[in-house]
């Protein structure tokens, strides 16, 4: 598929193959602020196939998080709807900006968090708990609290947090914004290797081109205020994708048009 294909791609319909995870159906969110309405949402359709990694890419404020947010139950729509296929909700797992670690608690009980809500016993996720966190390079630190590591190392007790019930669906809202570059690109890769191993489904909210076009399959850019997909763009690369992908020809183009559309859609101010 040639580049010009990939960046004008629509949104195919599902295969039997490759059922819908997500259905996104003229999804609308109004807010009311100081006797005025906000329009964050308009007519946002998007539909995610199982196994899918799809980032919604686009300027802080243009309402990608409030999207996520509705996916997760988190907020309701002014108008349209989401259908979660599987297990619905129970099959989610979000994974925020901050990762809203509790200070009072060490790391294994932070990441065996969503079990006590569920009701369900820690004593038969436990194991499961330290493999992730094996995997995620936390071993040895079962026992340390929040504020004993680092930054990079909080977002990956969150996001063992957000797997040890096993979701179907990771949805994911600017996890490693706050890291530095180093960290970022190293957590980046651990999470492209976590997705391909377990056949998750993923949403990814970013503001970074370069973080969407290295993790996606395909990139839906939202335009700024009122949030709506202006593209849906996708990403012909194989996998697994190493850093180095970055500084391919290619790369570079895929980069270039999505600044483009980000531009022609207000994402970034004249001086």
């Amino acid at each position: 598929m040639t580049l010009a294909a990939a960046a004008k791609n629509e949104d195919r319909p599902s295969t039997p193959d490759r059922p819908s995870a997500i259905e996104i159906d003229a999804l609308g969110k109004v807010y009311q602020s100081s006797g005025s309405l906000i329009t964050a949402l308009r007519s946002v359709t998007l539909g995610v196939r199982r196994g899918e990694f799809v980032s919604l890419l686009g300027p802080s404020g243009c309402g990608k998080t409030t999207l996520l947010r509705i996916v997760a139950n988190l907020e309701a729509p002014t108008s349209g709807r989401v259908r979660l296929s599987g297990r619905g909700l129970d099959g989610l797992g979000f994974v925020f900006q901050r990762d809203v670690l509790l200070n009072w608690r060490n790391i294994i009980d932070n990441v065996l968090l969503p079990i006590e809500f569920k009701g369900k016993k820690r004593k038969a996720y436990r194991d499961r708990a330290r493999e992730l966190l094996v995997t995620f390079g936390l071993e040895g630190f079962e026992d340390k609290r929040p504020w004993e590591l680092s930054g990079g190392m909080r977002q990956r007790a969150a996001i063992c947090r957000a797997l040890i019930d096993d979701p179907e669906l990771l949805l994911m809202d600017e996890p490693f914004g706050a890291l530095d570059a180093l960290t970022r690109d190293e957590l980046n890769v651990e999470l492209q290797d976590l997705w391909q191993r377990s056949n998750k489904t993923a949403m990814f909210v970013t503001h970074s081109i370069t973080e969407a076009v290295f993790l996606s399959d395909r990139v839906a850019v939202i335009s700024d205020k009122p949030g709506r997909i202006v593209e849906l763009m996708e990403v012909d690369f194989p996998r697994p994708r190493s850093l180095d992908i970055r500084e391919e020809a290619k790369f570079a183009a895929y980069s270039r048009h999505l600044r483009d559309v980000l531009e022609r859609h207000g994402a970034f101010r004249k001086r």
